[in-house]
């Protein structure tokens, strides 16, 4: 299965081809939501679309370090508007075994795989629908 493949910094992570809508240059500021969770880097307008955008190191809780602001992952989610602030995005891979990760896994994340020797990080896009949509219904 063919994955579009991104980076949070140096780490590598994945989502399948067909989940992701399309990759953006992201707009110079994004436009603040008043009392979002942190996670939630804010909005930007997309040929007259409102798009909510959620910086991806802190919805999986990673280490802080600088924000990314190089490309934004707009995911397909029907009608509702997701874009994933990452570093940056590599390219298109065929990913043919993604194994369980080590550790205790969020529901984002569907597994690890290797790619040209390196590990990758493989997304799973209900999981991560889900992740942001519990940091509205856990903010309150």
């Amino acid at each position: 299965m063919r994955h579009v493949i991104f980076r949070v910094e140096k780490e590598r992570y994945g989502l399948p081809l067909s989940a992701v809508r399309e990759v953006v240059v992201p707009p110079e500021r994004f436009t603040r939501v008043p009392r979002a969770p942190p996670a939630i880097t804010g909005v930007m307008n997309l040929r007259g679309r409102v798009v909510t955008v959620v910086e991806l190191r802190q919805l999986l809780s990673l280490p802080e370090g600088p924000t990314p602001s190089a490309r934004v992952v707009l995911l397909d989610r029907g009608r509702r508007d997701l874009g994933l602030l990452v570093t940056d995005v590599d390219g298109i891979e065929a990913v043919e075994r993604v194994s369980a990760a080590p550790g205790k896994l969020t529901p984002a994340v569907r597994g690890v795989a290797r790619l040209g020797g390196l590990g990758v990080t493989v997304l799973d896009p209900e999981g991560l629908d889900a992740a942001v949509v519990a940091l509205f219904t856990h903010s309150k």
